[in-house]
């Protein structure tokens, strides 16, 4: 892993995470944050749903945002200030995500960045959103 400090960054700069999302994915994050709605673990209940299927939670698939700020740009020592989430379509079981974040703005005060954040499968965006987070000094 590296670690990007401010000077490190610029505008445009990104990075991207792929991940294939697994049923034991699914279900380890139903049992960690307590979200057991059927939707994403009740096959027969998701086939009677719009989505004809089990469905990942959005925060798992928002959690690969974050996978990508803290570990690889701008990686390790990188804070979460804040997060906007705009889920647009559901992710299934065995969907591979692209998670990519892009610097939209860099504010020297505090080192503060503002990070254009998607996740696409197939290419289509599933979710979009912003991020703000400090990053280290040199």
């Amino acid at each position: 892993m590296r670690t990007f400090t401010f000077s490190d960054l610029s505008l445009g700069q990104s990075d991207t995470l792929l991940r294939t999302v697994m049923r034991t994915d699914v279900e380890v994050f139903a049992s960690v944050s307590g979200d057991v709605n059927p939707i994403h673990l009740d096959d027969s209940y998701a086939a009677s749903t719009r989505f004809g299927q089990r469905i990942a939670h959005g925060m798992f698939t928002a959690s690969l945002i974050s996978a990508v700020i803290g570990t690889k740009m701008p990686g390790p020592g990188a804070v979460y200030l804040s997060q906007t989430l705009r889920f647009l379509a559901p992710v299934k079981i065995g969907d591979v995500v692209a998670a990519k974040v892009t610097v939209a703005e860099l504010i020297e005060k505090g080192r503060r960045v503002r990070l254009d954040c998607a996740c696409l499968v197939d290419g289509k965006p599933v979710l979009e959103g912003e991020a703000w987070v400090a990053v280290p000094a040199p």
